[in-house]
């Protein structure tokens, strides 16, 4: 049996007979590194004239030291990339291009920027302080099989959950009670998805059928109300970076190719979506023919191809500024305490109260403010709301500074990401075979952390329900699958 050594690939699972060698140290950090980042922050930060770059770059570096492990998987470092973009992504647009952004011109941008990286950086650590606590190396001997389904039943549970989707939701919908147990176990769907994008990566890659089933994914999300072509594509880069291997042109190549797509689906979707949504929402035929909004789709995307490159320059800019989520917070940071008090832990409160009742006992708790509220209060702004059915993203990071201001705001930041961090590593200690325990901590560990935008009550609570009933039912199913296995390695024995 392998013992635990540096050199095994980053993404496999370890097996080691020494009790002490089975938890998992904190990440080394060697002088000719230290110096190699120092060198990059300051290089990046004079050829684009800005130190706040030099900062950003040493951020991702941080992440992805603490979040890269042995055994692990990239969900983690992807989620804080995806929160690390969020924060960064228009100071680095910026200086590159010198393109002018709303939330720069509009905006005090700079210490909510700083304060961002502040957040993440404590969702890295808090993250990898929870793993480092819980996780344990597999130890030799104990049963730990790869597959859990047949490609069959893989196939058809996939074909299963992709045609009654709707349904399902419009059932959740309708029974507000049990709205979120219904969708959490509807995104097991995901889990399925990522199943076959992995299992399509493995032994070899096998490009065309991952193509064509991305193309399905992606067309089904472009047709829905939302941006659903974005989950798709985060999970195949997550099964690709399993088994990326960094020397392979084919596969620097194939993952840069996704990204690119990724991109510039997003300006795209930017471009179109209020058309788009506006038939959406205004036609009841448009909403029950999937073949109507195809072909809309493809007369507005055509449509959008043929503008001109300023209008197109115009969209990307717009993009960013959907993706860069610092504009409303930034508003806060100028305005509290100097205008508005902070709010001495009130917003974290009334979070921990609505949580404790889950609307499954308690059927007529009251709601709480509204994002677009939070945001009119203590940004300033008037935004649209719920008189237009519209919410506003204020962010758990703003939520915090308004609470308690800087540095105590970065505490509850800590204590949710080591929570995470150690309900991770249980999951993989706990449940036996590798690929469910891959594809349920890969969709948990997505949807809960990769938003920097999303409110507390929205990420704990989407948070303690996946875990809740998609881990229950997971660990449940694994040790049914493990029974079987178990006994069916017994009988290979014995007729042995």
């Amino acid at each position: 049996m392998r013992e635990l050594t540096r050199q095994q690939p980053v993404w496999t699972e370890p097996v080691s007979n020494d009790p002490m060698v089975r938890r998992l140290p904190w990440p080394e950090l060697f002088d000719w590194e230290l110096a190699g980042v120092a060198v990059a922050c300051a290089l990046l930060a004079t050829w684009l004239d800005d130190w706040l770059a030099g900062a950003v770059l040493l951020v991702l570096w941080l992440g992805y030291k603490l979040l890269v492990f042995p055994g692990g998987t990239p969900v983690l470092v992807l989620a804080f990339g995806f929160e690390w973009l969020q924060v960064s992504l228009g100071v680095l647009y910026h200086d590159a291009t010198g393109r002018d952004l709303m939330t720069i011109a509009q905006s005090e941008y700079r210490p909510m920027v700083f304060i961002g990286l502040g957040c993440v950086i404590a969702l890295a650590v808090g993250l990898r302080l929870g793993v480092t606590l819980v996780w344990r190396y597999r130890a030799p001997g104990e049963p730990w099989p790869e597959e859990a389904f047949t490609w069959p039943v893989l196939v058809g549970v996939y074909v299963t959950m992709l045609m009654s989707e709707t349904t399902v939701k419009n059932f959740a919908w309708d029974n507000p009670s049990i709205t979120q147990a219904v969708l959490a176990i509807d995104m097991a769907r995901l889990g399925v998805l990522f199943l076959l994008f992995r299992r399509l990566t493995r032994p070899t890659i096998r490009w065309h059928f991952i193509g064509l089933l991305l193309l399905v994914e992606i067309v089904m999300g472009f047709i829905g109300f939302f941006a659903g072509f974005r989950e798709p594509l985060i999970l195949v880069v997550l099964a690709l970076l399993e088994v990326f291997d960094r020397r392979s042109n084919e596969h620097r190549i194939a993952l840069a190719s996704i990204l690119v797509l990724g991109a510039m689906l997003g300006v795209l979707w930017i471009g179109i979506r209020t058309s788009y949504r506006r038939d959406f929402t205004e036609l009841d035929t448009y909403q029950t023919s999937a073949q109507k909004r195809i072909s809309h789709i493809q007369d507005l995307s055509s449509t959008w191809w043929h503008r001109d490159t300023h209008d197109l320059m115009n969209d990307v800019d717009l993009f960013v500024e959907r993706v860069w989520a610092v504009y409303y917070p930034a508003l806060a940071v100028a305005r509290v305490p100097a205008q508005v008090p902070h709010t001495n832990g009130g917003l974290m409160w009334a979070v921990i109260q609505h949580i404790a009742m889950p609307r499954i006992f308690f059927p007529d708790k009251p709601a709480l403010p509204s994002n677009s509220d939070l945001v009119r209060r203590y940004s300033g702004v008037w935004v649209a709301g719920q008189e237009q059915n519209t919410s506003i993203a204020f962010g758990y990071a703003a939520e915090s500074y308004v609470d308690f201001g800087v540095p105590l705001m970065f505490l509850p930041i800590f204590v949710f990401a080591t929570f995470m961090g150690m309900a991770y590593a249980w999951l993989m200690n706990h449940i036996y075979h590798r690929e469910l325990a891959v594809a349920l901590t890969t969709v948990v560990f997505w949807l809960s952390l990769y938003l920097f935008e999303r409110s507390w009550a929205k990420m704990v609570g989407d948070a303690l329900t996946m875990l809740l009933y998609l881990g229950t039912v997971t660990v449940l199913l694994d040790r049914l699958l493990l029974t079987k296995f178990v006994r069916q390695g017994s009988g290979a024995q014995a007729a042995g």
